[in-house]
């Protein structure tokens, strides 16, 4: 017998009221209503799921410790309870037909307006009803505290408790409190769960409880799908054993799965875990990185420092690989710092996941993931969906459930493919997947005050944290890379670190913020942290009966150090390309292969011209102005022909290649030359760059005389007598003078003292440059404290201006609940566009297609006709394929970006494909040119995208006009 509930028009069973209640429309249920207590049921059934086949050991463990090991239970429970809130007269007025079932059964309301019904959101309500009523079934008031943040942040924005404030008739009084108790009580009772027991639940780290947050979301957003949890109507139809059942169904066909197994052979016991996952010996900086993880109790940050090509990234995996199985992680995430560097490190973790686990998938993560020719492959059997998340006038989505799931595009099937299961691809999904190789933006992005983070937060939770190049991060980013270590730290998360060229100062930092997290609090003694004493280095950071416990080694690099010679190229004064042009012949004229690195896409081009006058096809330009798949190939091509010997696909080395270059050639572009030109730049970016001369063991015979003997010429530096020094317009922009100047003060010293002894004068050549000693001659002095002082300001505007949209700061330590997490307004970030500026402190850039306008409609770049409304593109995998690979980043202008937001659309026929229909079109005119916010944009296939002021006399449309 159930509940009886007296209502103005009776009494009424609770079997009615659950029957009455709706969760979902007809249009958000696959075309039938579905009773709230099906959805509830639901996604308690998939809670289940994800607690046992999705959640690593450490999530399971940290749960279960804070509930006396009824984890499962507790999940399940949080997940069923997420969507509590509807059963109120706020929500269920939404839809008028289904309103007046409620209605007529008894349960009405009275002067409520649809404006104050969206005003009172179904997740506060349910936050509301879960803190009024646990603790009238025994519920300690601290557990309440914790829990109903995870019920009201489950459309990703967790309020402050003032939010909760509510009138009782959009809420519900009376007998809306009865049904709203018996709701709670339900659910409960078909999981088996006695509320009470939960009386003395403790309160798990505040880290914790965001990836909790994010799985609950998770487990909704899985019963939302309406193409596996249709609608049901007949309360009869409804009970907890079909939901599993439904459940099950569920995961399987979308192909759902966790990390590793948890009963795999442990890595521990492998004297030599680098010898034996890659196939060679590891190196002495590989086995102290191994040996001081192994070292660790838990959790912890290592930081291992090492010059380029010694090994970092095996003995990364390798260290994440016996930290995971330390702490009951089940997965990593490689974050890069642009999405050029992503992909070669994509196939590198590829093949070391397929010897620790060939049946984990993994996944690519950037914006231009789809144009890597190996993922394209792996997800060819994977359809992209997307979660509809409309924003009320409150920020917050409400399309009477939680987002769902809609069809995309489905590729032919490819037998064997290992990628991530198409779920994981959807909106804001990404991290879930057990291992991911992507930009470092996405864990930033994590340390962002930001609707649906707690999303990001569920998919680092279990996983072992990998950052490479990480000197690449300026202080802004650093700023949300402290504060993702602070949350990291406290979710009990290890990270590895690994950087050629770490300066001191990032170095300390970098432990302090780990163990912010780590003690919860803002003051961290660091004086017991050690420097390194030579090169390479490990330093781990970790906590030992609740103190901070450090451990520092050092070790000899495998290969001996070589000395750099160290020029400086006489210039012109306006810095003309002829110098560079002079150089780079005599120091071919016998043949070899250069490199020449220029700070901007703009001098690229104009030396990349000069050289061609002299080499013809034997000189390449490579900067990220070109389409993406021009970029593709042409990075391929280079690396095949300069690449490690024997690598796959690995080209005959060119008698003679010059490859003009912007700073894409800095991280991750392993390939060898043997000169190497390039412009003044920081002293860590000037080193990474010559990482890149000579390389690779090579036979003395495979390089030209005059070039056995490694040198680097620096361009883009004048040294007038008399004078501080001098560098073109564009370094300046892209650096400032503070760091150049110092940087010159080492080149200038190199030049007339020997040069560099490469890797040994690594780190001391970063400490220096990034020091505070005076560098250079008395006659600098000036100069340099002026742009030191300027440089200071503009770091401390750029921390407050970080500051701003970080997650929680320094002020949330110590904080136990995730109460008022969003309460802060933030701008609004509704693009990965715009999220991406924010972390990278850098004005929003645009991503376009390229398309001519032709006679009779539209052209693909090459001349392939798209039909008069681009239509055939969606038709035609070819021509759709040749479109996609006319992508193109626009500059970071303003004024550009401005433009294209305001005139640059989708072609009207691209509404069929559901990623062209949301991809602009920047349409060329038979000349390869458009204008657009001022400036005359010119595709080359050559030199990549050109920019110039648009001219006086110029009539034409706006690129966006067809």
């Amino acid at each position: 017998m159930g509940l009886s509930i007296i209502s103005g028009m009776g009494v009424f069973m609770d079997d009615e009221f659950f029957g009455m209640i709706w969760g979902k429309s007809a249009e958000k249920a696959g075309g039938s209503m579905h009773l709230l207590l099906g959805h509830l049921l639901d996604t308690a059934a998939v809670g289940e799921l994800v607690w046992d086949r999705f959640l690593a050991s450490t999530i399971r463990d940290r749960l279960d410790d804070c509930s006396d090991g009824r984890g499962r239970s507790l999940f399940a429970l949080l997940c069923g309870l997420h969507d509590v809130g509807k059963a109120t007269p706020a929500f269920q007025m939404k839809d008028e037909g289904l309103a007046q079932r409620v209605r007529a059964a008894g349960l009405g309301w009275r002067g409520v307006t649809p404006q104050q019904g969206r005003q009172w959101h179904h997740a506060r309500a349910g936050a509301v009803i879960v803190r009024k009523y646990l603790p009238q079934v025994g519920w300690s008031r601290p557990g309440c505290d914790w829990v109903w943040p995870l019920v009201a942040g489950h459309h990703g924005l967790i309020p402050d408790r003032g939010r909760l404030v509510h009138k009782p008739a959009v809420h519900g009084a009376g007998p809306w409190l009865d049904v709203q108790r018996a709701f709670v009580d339900r659910v409960a009772g078909d999981l088996n769960v006695d509320l009470a027991s939960f009386s003395e639940l403790r309160t798990p780290s505040r880290g914790g409880q965001l990836a909790l947050s994010g799985m609950i979301i998770m487990a909704d957003w899985v019963a939302s799908d309406k193409e596996h949890f249709g609608g049901l109507s007949d309360l009869a139809e409804i009970s907890m054993k079909g939901s599993r059942e439904r459940a099950q169904r569920a995961w399987a066909q979308l192909g759902l799965r966790g990390g590793w197994r948890s009963d795999r052979p442990a890595p521990g016991n492998q004297s030599d875990l680098v010898h034996h996952r890659f196939g060679k010996p590891a190196r002495p900086a590989q086995r102290a990185a191994v040996q001081a993880v192994r070292e660790m109790p838990g959790p912890g940050l290592l930081i291992l420092e090492a010059p380029m090509g010694e090994g970092k990234t095996e003995a990364a995996l390798a260290a994440a690989e016996v930290l995971a199985g330390k702490v009951g992680a089940d997965g990593v995430f490689v974050g890069m710092p642009t999405q050029a560097t992503s992909d070669p490190m994509f196939s590198r973790v590829r093949g070391w996941l397929t010897a620790v686990d060939p049946e984990v998938p993994i996944g690519l993560l950037h914006g231009r993931a789809r144009f890597n020719k190996e993922w394209a492959a792996l997800r060819s059997q994977v359809r992209f969906v997307d979660v509809h998340d409309d924003l009320d006038e409150y920020g917050m989505a409400d399309d009477f459930g939680t987002g769902t799931s809609g069809p995309g595009r489905r590729d032919a099937p490819l037998a064997g493919a290992a990628a991530a299961a198409e779920w994981f691809f959807g909106s804001k999904r990404g991290l879930l997947a057990a291992v991911t190789v992507g930009t470092v933006d996405h864990l930033l992005q994590a340390a962002t005050r930001t609707k649906h983070v707690m999303l990001r937060h569920a998919g680092l939770a279990g996983r072992v944290v990998i950052l490479d190049e990480v000197h690449a991060y300026d202080v802004y980013m650093a700023q949300f890379l402290f504060e993702a270590l602070r949350w990291l730290a406290d979710t009990g998360v290890p990270v590895i670190v690994l950087s050629a060229t770490l300066p001191p100062v990032l170095r300390a930092q970098l432990a302090g913020a780990y163990l912010q997290g780590a003690l919860q609090r803002p003051d961290v003694d660091l004086a017991d942290l050690p420097r390194p004493t030579g090169y390479p280095s490990t330093t781990a950071v970790y906590m030992a009966d609740g103190k901070p416990r450090f451990s520092v080694t050092s070790q000899s690099p495998w290969r001996e150090s070589v000395p750099v010679a160290v020029e400086i190229l006489a210039e012109p004064t306006d810095f003309a390309p002829v110098s560079i042009a002079a150089a780079v012949s005599a120091e071919v004229s016998e043949g070899g292969c250069a490199l020449v690195v220029c700070n901007t896409v703009q001098r690229a081009q104009v030396v990349y011209a000069e050289l061609r006058t002299t080499f013809g096809d034997d000189v390449v330009l490579l900067h990220s102005r070109f389409t993406a798949a021009e970029r593709a190939s042409r990075t391929e091509d280079v690396v095949d022909k300069l690449g490690p010997p024997g690598r796959e696909n690995a080209q005959d080395r060119p008698a003679r290649l010059v490859v003009v270059a912007t700073q894409v050639a800095e991280q991750s572009f392993d390939v060898d030359v043997d000169i190497l030109v390039t412009d003044l730049a920081p002293i860590d970016l000037l080193l990474q760059r010559v990482g890149r001369l000579h390389r690779h063991d090579r036979p003395t015979g495979q390089r030209p005389a005059r070039l056995r003997d490694p040198k680097v010429i620096v361009s883009g530096l004048r040294l007038p007598d008399g004078a501080v020094p001098l560098w073109p317009a564009g370094s300046r922009a892209v650096y400032g003078d503070h760091l150049l100047l110092r940087s010159a003060a080492l080149v200038a010293e190199a030049a007339t003292g020997g040069g560099w002894s490469i890797p040994a004068d690594v780190p001391g050549l970063v400490a220096l440059g990034y020091g505070d000693e005076p560098l250079g001659p008395a006659r600098w002095a000036d100069a340099a404290a002026e742009a030191r002082q300027e440089w200071e300001a503009k770091e401390r505007r750029r921390r407050v201006n970080a500051t701003g949209f970080l997650l929680s700061g320094e002020d949330g330590l110590g904080l136990t609940t995730l109460e008022g997490l969003h309460d802060k307004a933030t701008a609004p970030l509704e693009t990965e566009e715009r999220l991406t500026a924010v972390v990278r402190d850098s004005d929003e850039s645009v991503e376009v297609v390229l398309v001519r306008r032709g006679p009779a409609g539209y052209l693909t770049l090459a001349g392939r006709s798209l039909g008069h409304i681009g239509e055939v593109a969606v038709s035609d995998d070819a021509v759709l394929e040749e479109v996609v690979g006319a992508t193109i980043r626009l500059p970071a202008n303003k004024e550009i970006t401005a433009a294209a937001h305001a005139e640059l659309t989708p072609l009207a026929g691209w509404d069929g494909d559901s990623w062209l229909r949301r991809t602009r079109a920047l349409i060329l005119d038979d000349r390869m040119s458009a204008i657009l916010g001022g400036r005359h944009l010119t595709y080359d296939n050559k030199l990549g995208l050109s920019l110039a002021p648009r001219p006086a006399a110029d009539t034409r449309p706006a690129a966006g006009k067809g």
